[in-house]
């Protein structure tokens, strides 16, 4: 079956950085698009990066150009986001989702089809 598994969220200090993965199971790998998301306390989920098959074309938040990288190790089916600079308002759960329709809207959750359970992050 179908799995998503979320590591490496943590409490940090303004200014800190932290690496989250993500390691998927259970479907073609290859044929799906990765992307992490968040969710603020009080605040809507919101798209944090993307990245395609093949990592031709990746996207970022407006909020996190600049500070947070997204890759990938397709041989481990894992995704990465590497998260530097952080600030408190980077706090909140993250979480991997995947999808196979490359077009539209990248951040768009209703165009994923797998999620993890998501990992938290506190920024303080």
């Amino acid at each position: 079956h179908v799995q998503l598994v979320e590591s490496g969220g943590d409490s940090v200090q303004a200014g800190g950085s932290l690496r989250l993965s993500c390691q998927a199971s259970g479907y073609r790998y290859s044929d799906h698009c990765m992307a992490w998301f968040r969710q603020g306390p009080g605040k809507e989920r919101e798209g944090v990066a993307r990245i395609d098959n093949g990592g031709g074309n990746i996207y970022y938040g407006d909020s996190v150009k600049g500070r947070f990288t997204i890759s990938h190790d397709t041989a481990k089916t894992t995704v990465y986001l590497q998260m530097d600079s952080l600030k408190t308002e980077d706090t909140g759960v993250y979480t991997c989702a995947a999808t196979s329709q490359f077009g539209g809207n990248w951040y768009d959750p209703s165009r994923f089809k797998y999620w993890g359970q998501g990992t938290q992050v506190t920024v303080s």
